[in-house]
């Protein structure tokens, strides 16, 4: 009986400690949609626009890339 109330608890304890909030996602998403039509609207060509796409799905990766290029790390 013990054992299945400490179970319980350290269920209950580790729920109340994962972090819920959905901010870096709607961030990423705000974003993604933000560099979607920027890559879209200046596309001449369909193949430009799917490339565009891609390149709206892994921004942060240049996003990151570029910032670590300017501090030097």
């Amino acid at each position: 009986m013990e054992q299945e109330t400490t179970t319980v608890s350290l269920i209950k304890n580790e729920c109340k400690n994962k972090n819920i909030s959905g901010t870096p996602g709607v961030v990423y998403g705000l974003g993604f949609i933000g560099a979607l039509v920027y890559f879209i609207q200046h596309a001449d060509t369909f193949w430009i626009g799917v490339l565009g796409v891609l390149k709206a799905i892994v921004w942060p990766a240049f996003l990151i890339y570029k910032l670590f290029e300017f501090l030097k790390f």
